[in-house]
């Protein structure tokens, strides 16, 4: 068995005295695994670094085996992302919550997608945080946990949508939802509309706070641990540090 495909490193693991065991998220195979030879060693340390975009070849004897990848740098550089403290925390949540909740070796061509571009605007983009954001609100969709953000719950008008219910994810506008407001999550614009300029750290704080409660809420449950990955929290308070 074999195949190529490009795919984001979110994990490594030494194995033996010099071969190391990476996880990539993968373009068209999903999250995937295998032992990479030498990947303990110097030369291929600044090759084999979290979030680095590859060029994979995999080859196993049978599909179910854990195989072998030969891997080659696709470019792009880590070294932005390792200089800025929150950008780090925040990879560091991405790889943490793709490998606790994408079931091994099903694709997912979109999150991979958005993944690659949250990926690269990391300590890069001034906009990362609300991508960050963005992101994890497309983490929920394609597991099939999506939030219904086009219309009232209440009144089904599109216009002025100020509010999600924690219950449903359906969001409320802003008139319907007033006697309730304290029961209700905050829905940033930039989520619905998306945006020209960062969105203030207010929205984005409020951003990570509902799609937290999702993920609290309905994809936590199914893990192993049933809660979410520690490196989620450390991200949110970090971003919330860095943006002010």
């Amino acid at each position: 068995m074999d195949w190529r495909d490009e795919g984001i490193l979110i994990g490594v693991r030494r194995h033996g005295e010099s071969a190391a065991v990476i996880e990539v998220f993968t373009a068209g195979h999903g999250r995937h695994a295998g032992v990479v030879r030498g990947g303990a060693g110097r030369r291929m340390a600044p090759v084999l670094q979290p979030g680095a975009r590859l060029q994979l070849e995999w080859t196993a004897r049978l599909e179910e085996h854990l195989g072998h990848f030969r891997v080659e740098p696709l470019g792009g550089s880590t070294a932005a992302v390792m200089a800025d403290r929150a950008a780090l925390a925040a990879l560091g949540s991405v790889a943490a919550l793709l490998g606790a909740a994408l079931p091994e070796r099903d694709a997912h061509p979109g999150l991979y997608a958005a993944t690659a571009d949250l990926v690269g605007a990391l300590g890069t983009a001034a906009d990362w945080p609300a991508r960050y954001a963005a992101w994890e609100l497309a983490l929920l969709a394609d597991l099939g946990f999506g939030l219904d953000l086009a219309a009232c719950a209440v009144t089904g008008a599109a216009d002025d949508l100020a509010w999600v219910s924690p219950r449903s994810g359906r969001a409320v506008s802003r008139g319907a939802g007033a006697p309730w407001a304290e029961r209700l999550l905050p829905l940033p614009a930039f989520l619905r509309g998306g945006w020209e300029a960062p969105p203030p750290a207010a929205e984005v704080a409020a951003a990570l706070a509902l799609t937290g409660h999702f993920l609290e809420a309905r994809l936590a449950p199914g893990l192993r641990r049933e809660a979410l990955p520690p490196a989620r929290a450390r991200a949110v308070e970090a971003i919330r540090r860095a943006v002010g």
